[in-house]
């Protein structure tokens, strides 16, 4: 279940319904799929696409989405640090940003328009939708693993535009774990 830290309270919102409905607010969709589909989480990426299909077409449908894949990290990854640079730094995207997370967590960062960051980590079962334009940045938690579902409006994938705002360096990579520590900014 998805979990948002809402740092200028100091409180973190851990029910699905108030996280969906906090995140929605800051126009970023949240959702919980259960019961998980009958798939390992370590299937081959085509039974994952396979088992999730109905969910996947229905998504396609609601936004345009013209591919899907299954992307694969964790700390035996080679480049996996090149990797992460891509996506742990402030960006935006000209199309939608959508996970179905299947295995692992990870912790996105969100910075809607006039407003402050807002953590979010997500887990196996959250399907979450950064809008086209969102300035968001993405990190692995402590055990550097997840594996996810995305969607592209564009067969090629997404391009990042990155916002150099240097925001992203206020924040350490950690989920919200006993050992989270809110920057202070």
């Amino acid at each position: 279940m998805a979990i948002v830290k809402i740092i200028d309270e100091n409180r973190t919102v851990t029910d699905r319904q108030s996280v969906a409905e906090y995140l929605m607010a800051r126009g970023v969709r949240c959702e919980h799929w259960t019961p998980a589909h009958p798939v390992e989480a370590d299937s081959p990426a085509e039974e994952i696409l396979k088992a999730y299909a109905r969910e996947i077409e229905r998504l396609k449908a609601l936004g345009g989405y013209v591919t899907a894949d299954v992307i694969d990290v964790n700390a035996q990854t080679p480049g996996l640090d090149s990797m992460l640079a891509k996506f742990n730094r402030e960006h935006w995207h000209e199309e939608d940003e959508v996970r179905f997370i299947i295995h692992g967590h990870g912790l996105f960062h969100i910075r809607p328009e006039e407003s402050r960051v807002v953590p979010i980590e997500v887990e196996a079962g959250d399907l979450i939708l950064l809008p086209k334009g969102m300035w968001h940045w993405f990190d692995l938690c402590a055990d550097r693993q997840i594996r996810a579902i995305r969607l592209f409006q564009n067969s090629s994938g997404w391009t990042p535009y990155y916002t150099e705002s240097g925001v992203d360096r206020n924040f350490q990579p950690m989920c919200f774990g006993p050992s989270y520590i809110a920057p202070q900014v």
